[in-house]
């Protein structure tokens, strides 16, 4: 029987798993092909799922709500024209998993020494994601207090929740052994221990407000973490004088606007001048892999952009170095509009090799941004301010009335020393206060 395996896409060099949020398609509906089956949810965007084949959807793996690996089969599509009643039983989704134990076991073994796999011929032997595994290793969790955790995912896997339920628990058991005094202290009546999922409301006062993060805000904690135990992170800050830069976009924007149909706004300036640099510096535009360092030669500028709802989406600008700035203009507008209006596709937050962030935006002089990981640097720009400034010129110094901007760039500190990191980011400043105004 000719059977399509659908496996879950891959999303990004640094996605490992997907939430699968709804099933557009069951068992027995009929599929065409690139129609669209399933909508899934990353730390980065929601997207959607299309069928690699038509036929009829034979077999669902997962259900919604499930985190499911990269690679990992998720259904199976009976293409037009196989034999009906050769249909695959009903054991068969159970066997599915099979084929990705493989790539976690391995991903196991360099994860940390305090996992190690389980014996061969063991009676557990439960799949584990590489997200798992690298939590139990944070944590100290060996392999067989692994084997203990209870799992709510399909088979009775531990997922992502189980396994961080389980330290949180276990701090909580083991906090009144640290803080313990000596025993002549009379021990006070038991407290009820708060059930697993419940909030001590008592522990914050009594007037309070409770607010349940939503599900892109967990995953935006959860990156934001991840980067600061991962990258040694240091800030580096400069100031430079973009008069010239401010002068010249009054003087065009209502012309640009009325001839390109978009704005021109900041951001194509900034991007262009940081590609240039880029080019001089090219280890910036760099991710590490274990100890080696992997310079990339596209320069795909990721651009971080607020959502109306308060949380962040970061879409990335393809070949920045390649487009002039009237293309510039309009992908960042375009890109910015589609993350507003929640249309961002997949591709769109993908393959990002440096990042700008404009805290200016919101009134801030300056900021010391999060890395957006596997990158090993990102650049904040403060609000423009108009300031008295000492100018030099052959004439002799002179204060002058100057819009002024404070850059600081974020570096990783394996990668990036200071010298490179202040030197890049001194480039930039200049880059910016050597602007030319052009035609376009």
């Amino acid at each position: 029987m000719a059977l399509e395996d659908l496996v879950m896409p891959k999303l990004g060099e640094s996605i490992m798993e997907a939430t699968i949020l709804k099933w557009l398609k069951q068992v027995g509906d009929a599929v065409e092909m690139d129609e669209t089956v399933l909508e899934i949810a990353t730390d980065k965007v929601d997207s959607e799922v299309p069928s690699t084949a038509s036929g009829i959807i034979e077999a669902i793996l997962f259900n919604e709500n499930d985190v499911v690996p990269i690679g990992t089969v998720i259904a199976r599509i009976r293409t037009e024209g196989a034999a009906s009643e050769t249909i695959a039983p009903e054991p068969a989704p159970a066997r599915q998993p099979e084929p990705v134990v493989t790539e976690p076991a391995q991903e196991a073994e360099v994860v940390s020494s305090t996992i190690k796999p389980a014996a061969t011929g063991s009676a557990s032997a439960r799949f584990y994601s590489p997200l798992v595994l690298n939590i139990a290793a944070s944590e100290g969790i060996s392999m067989s207090e692994l084997e203990q955790i209870p799992g709510t995912g399909k088979e009775g896997r531990v997922t992502k929740n189980d396994i961080l339920e389980y330290v949180a628990n276990r701090s909580r058991q083991q906090a009144p052994a640290a803080t313990v005094t000596p025993p002549a202290v009379t021990v006070a009546p038991a407290k009820e221990t708060p059930q697993s999922g419940t909030l001590d409301i008592s522990r914050h006062g009594g007037n309070v407000e409770i607010i349940e993060m939503d599900r892109m805000r967990k995953l935006i904690a959860e990156h934001m973490v991840r980067s600061k135990q991962t990258s040694p992170h240091v800030t580096s800050f400069s100031e430079a004088d973009v008069t010239n830069m401010v002068m010249w976009r009054e003087k065009v924007k209502k012309d640009f606007e009325k001839r390109e149909g978009t704005k021109i706004t900041f951001m194509p300036l900034f991007i262009e001048a940081i590609t240039r640099c880029i080019k001089r510096f090219p280890l910036i535009n760099s991710s590490i892999d274990g100890d080696k360092i992997i310079i990339k030669k596209d320069i795909n500028i990721g651009m971080a952009t607020a959502l109306p709802s308060g949380n962040l989406i970061v879409p990335v600008i393809k070949n920045a170095d390649q487009l002039n700035l009237t293309g510039l203009a309009k992908r960042v507008n375009g890109l910015a509009d589609a993350a507003r209006n929640n249309k961002l596709k997949a591709e769109d937050t993908q393959g990002g090799t440096f990042t700008i962030t404009n805290v200016g935006t919101f009134g801030s002089l300056a900021g010391t941004p999060i890395i957006n990981q596997p990158q090993v640097a990102i650049l904040a720009v403060g609000a423009i301010k108009k300031r008295p400034v000492v100018v030099e010129t052959p004439q002799g110094d002179s204060i002058a009335i100057r819009h002024m901007m404070v850059l600081s760039m974020s570096y990783d500190h394996r990668v990036v020393d200071g010298a490179l990191g202040a030197t890049f980011l001194s480039a930039v400043a200049k880059e910016l206060e050597s602007f030319v105004p052009v035609e376009i």
